[in-house]
């Protein structure tokens, strides 16, 4: 029997599953604290569980389906971790260090087939989803390694932006936010928590409906349709128009502010003119709208694309100020460890790849 990952359950389903396998709802209380509060590694520490229970955990579930395969430090407290699934398939998750607190960003899928022609996420496409196990395994990991280094700092903030496309995986996604949301475990607060997409309109919708107080981001990185499918093919299933209308949708409902990711690549989305065509698409709800412009980390596989300059940034930036628009620039953390999404998941698998050198005898 294959076992999959305790940290899949939201609290509801735990305390269902226990019940429906003959034990008292109270167990649910004692598993999600030993889980989430007290960190254990192993069911067996999990001291004031009966040893029934414990037996039917160990039986059905387990705690550990991701292995550390790389750990990369920067000087200015990135930690970029490459972590080996049970299936030997290779995820990133990143820890970043800001004035508000810390930060990992995790990914929702093996590879991606949104396809963006900048990405180093897309560099290998989609082999399958990540579980909802697998997602929060990625916080606990990274709680774990912060745990062991004694100076009881915690996970605060969480941003959906690793390797994949989460609304492509989005019942995972969910169970995933449900459990780490949840006052009675990680109590990360949904404000704290941002789930950013590429595009998919439908799912916007969804997304809008579930009530919840998440943050939604937007990978925009065009402002026309003839520009933004030919850096992201996305945008043909889901042209700006179909956008736009889930996002009017997702504000109607909501009422919440909306962040959309630009990336500047020099020569191709950075003039002013896309600027002025940005602030005319966000003109109608300007006042929920903040435009996060991104350097663009270079990739070897996509040189045809280069970082804007600095002025060129600067400009583009005064130019949506000028219509009323909020933004900033999102300098990128761990310059100096593989910065790009995917890039050392895509490093890793080519150096495997890579056929064994003969011998000089």
């Amino acid at each position: 029997m294959n076992k999959t990952s305790i940290y899949g359950l939201t609290y509801d389903q735990l305390t269902d599953w226990l019940v429906e396998n003959g034990q008292k709802k109270f167990r649910a209380d004692q598993v999600w604290n030993w889980l989430y509060k007290k960190r254990v590694a192993e069911f067996s520490e999990m001291k004031n569980v009966n040893k029934e229970t414990i037996t039917l955990l160990e039986e059905n579930f387990v705690l550990h389906t991701l292995g550390e395969e790389i750990k990369q430090e920067s000087k200015d407290g990135t930690i970029k971790f490459l972590f080996r699934l049970a299936d030997g398939n290779l995820i990133e998750t990143v820890l970043m260090r800001f004035n508000y607190g810390l930060s990992v960003c995790v990914t929702t899928q093996v590879g991606c087939n949104i396809g963006c022609s900048f990405c180093a996420s897309g560099l290998l496409t989609k082999s399958r989803d990540l579980s909802s196990g697998e997602i929060v395994e990625q916080i606990m990991n990274v709680q774990k390694h912060l745990d062991a280094k004694g100076e009881e700092e915690r996970v605060s903030h969480i941003v959906v932006m690793g390797i994949g496309e989460p609304f492509d995986n989005y019942n995972n996604l969910m169970d995933f936010i449900y459990v780490v949301n949840d006052d009675r475990g990680l109590n990360i607060g949904a404000r704290h928590i941002t789930v950013s997409t590429s595009g998919l309109a439908h799912k916007i919708r969804d997304f809008a409906d579930e009530g919840t107080q998440v943050n939604l981001a937007i990978s925009i990185h065009a402002p026309n349709n003839e520009l933004r499918s030919q850096i992201m093919k996305i945008n043909k299933a889901f042209p700006i128009e179909k956008l736009m209308d889930s996002i009017e949708y997702y504000l109607e409902k909501t009422n919440r502010r909306i962040t959309y990711e630009y990336i500047m690549l020099r020569d191709v989305n950075d003039h002013e003119q896309e600027a002025r065509e940005l602030a005319k698409l966000l003109e109608n709800h300007k006042h929920l709208a903040y435009v996060n412009l991104i350097p663009y980390n270079s990739v070897d596989e996509h040189n045809q694309y280069q970082r804007s300059q600095s002025e060129t940034i600067q400009a583009f930036f005064e130019t949506l100020k000028s219509y009323g628009i909020h933004c900033g620039v999102r300098w990128e953390n761990g310059a100096d460890i593989d910065a790009a999404c995917g890039q050392l998941r895509s490093k890793q698998i080519k150096k495997q790849k890579k056929p064994a050198r003969s011998k000089v005898v």
